[in-house]
């Protein structure tokens, strides 16, 4: 026999820990700056938008605002989704239909197009940040969870 103890359940759940951290943290960070980039896009495409696509001043500021009503109008009916389907699949719902409307906003050509696009931006972008929270109380336990959301 040899004197080597295998790890305790305590050490091998801390590890388990450990690298779903490391999978899922630099992961969540990377989606929290781009929808930053996302919402601040808007008013960077600004500066070449009003000229290219001869959009006024409020047609403008209408289409950046809306982008906050879908958000407001989604954001319960997005958490109960991610309680009846979970954060997994929640995220990635969010992360698919985000960055197909993201693209779409390339070929915007009218006033109607950029305020539905936006609108569509802020409904899908919702639920992110509860489902992002979510993931940490269920993934880890919970001082690991307010260590990883930074509320310890």
């Amino acid at each position: 026999m040899t004197n080597e103890q295998p790890l305790g359940e305590a050490a091998l759940l801390q590890e388990g820990y450990r690298r779903a951290a490391w999978r899922l943290i630099p992961f969540l960070v990377f989606l929290f700056v781009l929808a930053w980039i996302d919402r601040v896009n808007v008013g960077f495409a600004k500066l070449s938008m009003l000229s290219d696509l001869n959009f006024s001043e409020a047609v403008y500021g209408l289409g950046a605002g809306i982008f906050f009503i879908g958000y407001f109008l989604f954001e319960v009916p997005s958490n109960l989704l991610l309680e009846k389907i979970g954060a997994k699949k929640t995220l990635a719902r969010i992360t698919i239909l985000w960055g197909i409307t993201s693209i779409a906003m390339a070929w915007v050509k009218s006033e109607s197009a950029f305020y539905v696009l936006r609108f569509l931006l802020g409904a899908f972008e919702a639920g992110f940040f509860p489902g992002a929270c979510c993931i940490s109380p269920t993934g880890f336990r919970p001082s690991g969870a307010r260590r990883s959301t930074g509320c310890s």
